[in-house]
């Protein structure tokens, strides 16, 4: 038998199960199960679902399993009584109930105190202010509430019998620091009091064995991570890259060794990554979903769109989308719309329709990385993953508006890869290095030496910053 290991993304949407050559990388064999759709979930719905994934992915039949590793959707709330069961449905990162008590927080302590204790400013997503409304608006379970962990957290449990979690992902509760650890102060004052938390261990850390009933003998489980560490960790990121993450919403994130400069604003996110250093992220809600609306109203499949925008011009005529069709988490415009402006005879064309949507993500996403380079530093190199990414449009115009070069690693479930290194690392005791496979790079346009005028990108983000501020006033 050959060794392998198991890697586990248990998102929103599902749950995906890898089984992985510990030595290449290799997926041998995967599977996938759907979760219910919402932001309000009985996280028992959690372990069904990956008890099916892992049946069909028949871990352990072929091969001998020596490390498991498990990654999660961050900051949902899975608040339990005395006996481990839900006393309420899992409150998940997507749900605003807890928005009005995310503002108390940031108003009562100010935005710098929460960027400096635990590096983030507390939204609706984080868990502390999901504890916060439980307490207010449901105060009888959150009487009968003895134990609080993270969806991560809940399904180690199921898989060990064990409650642990790591540092990435307890840094999305806003009552953790990477520095100093659980910070009992602000969970008395906005929960009553301190419930059982689970113990935060080392990145190649190992939480528990695994039990009989999954059939694939006593392998060790690893600390696991939050779904975007993890992802760093599937795609084996080097220094001075950046990755930007285009699927429903939009996410840009890069590991550091250095802690990042807090950002009191709340726009940079100060996460943990699963390496012992940092992971400053910031979130745009408005990412791949822009593209398949204004292709819906072209009446055309995404394959055309993408032809339609790359036949458009650089600059889509002078055509301006600005992408808030949802409102937006980064800039702070939650109540905003999308806008279209430099509408002429000339301009309003299909093609040049298609091209300033895609331009219209790649701006917000430029924003994102522009803060994201203020608190970590110059970014040498982008890595575009997601179904965004599958856009050639996208990926040709994406050096010109960052200014600086673009890869588009080969299309995989870097999440699940991410927690299968990890369990490689913890059954080894030493992080595999595995290869990283490119679909398509992309660089920068050329400067003619001596030349002052400025890149049709340039341009394009000039403009774009313009009427944001004219438009939004920020």
């Amino acid at each position: 038998m050959r060794d392998a290991v198991v890697g586990i993304d248990s998102s929103t949407q599902s749950c995906k199960v890898l089984v992985v050559d510990p030595a290449t990388g290799e997926v041998l064999r995967s599977a996938s199960t759907a979760h219910p759709d919402g932001s309000r979930i009985d996280p028992r719905v959690w372990v069904t679902a990956l008890r099916k994934a892992w049946a069909e992915a028949a871990p352990g039949s072929t091969e001998r399993i020596v490390g498991v590793g498990l990654a999660a959707q961050q900051h949902g709330m899975v608040a339990l009584d005395a006996h481990d069961e839900p006393v309420h449905d899992a409150l998940l990162w997507n749900d605003t109930l807890s928005a009005e008590a995310a503002r108390r927080m940031v108003a009562e302590r100010g935005g710098r105190f929460w960027a400096e204790a635990v590096g983030s400013v507390p939204v609706a997503s984080y868990t502390l202010t999901k504890l916060a409304w439980l307490a207010e608006h449901r105060p009888e379970d959150a009487a009968r509430t003895v134990r609080v962990v993270l969806p991560h957290d809940y399904l180690n449990h199921a898989l060990t019998g064990e409650y642990f979690t790591d540092r990435s992902d307890a840094s999305g509760t806003a009552y953790y620091s990477p520095r100093t650890g659980y910070l009992e102060d602000v969970l008395r004052e906005y929960f009553g009091r301190v419930p059982e938390l689970p113990e935060v261990l080392a990145p190649d850390g190992v939480g528990g064995r695994l039990l009989p009933e999954w059939g694939a003998g006593p392998a060790p489980v690893s600390a696991g991570a939050g779904d975007n560490a993890a992802a760093a960790l599937g795609l084996g990121m080097r220094p001075g890259e950046v990755a930007v993450s285009i699927g429903t919403s939009g996410t840009v994130f890069r590991p550091v060794t250095q802690i990042p400069t807090p950002d009191a604003s709340g726009a940079v996110a100060g996460f943990a990554d699963a390496e012992g250093g940092y992971l400053p992220l910031i979130a745009v809600i408005n990412a791949a979903r822009v593209m398949a609306s204004t292709a819906g109203l072209l009446g055309v499949g995404l394959p055309e769109f993408d032809a339609l925008a790359s036949s458009g011009a650089s600059d889509a005529g002078g055509l301006l989308m600005l992408p808030y069709f949802d409102g937006e988490r980064t800039p702070n415009l939650p109540d905003a719309t999308g806008s279209l402006v430099g509408v002429s005879r000339s301009s309003f064309s299909r093609e040049n329709m298609a091209r300033a949507s895609v331009l219209a993500v790649l701006n917000s996403l430029a924003d994102a990385a522009d803060a994201l380079s203020a608190v970590s530093g110059p970014a040498e190199r982008y890595l575009l993953i997601g179904g965004g990414s599958k856009s050639r449009s996208l990926g040709a115009a994406a050096p010109e508006l960052f200014g600086a070069p673009v890869d588009v690693p080969v299309a995989g479930e870097y999440v699940a890869l991410g927690a299968a290194r990890q369990a490689a690392w913890a059954a080894s005791g030493e992080l595999p290095a595995w290869e990283r496979r490119m679909a398509a790079s992309y660089e920068p346009s050329a400067r003619e030496a001596g030349t002052a005028s400025e890149s049709w990108g340039a341009a394009v983000r000039r403009n774009y910053a313009q009427e944001r501020r004219r438009l939004y006033g920020s």
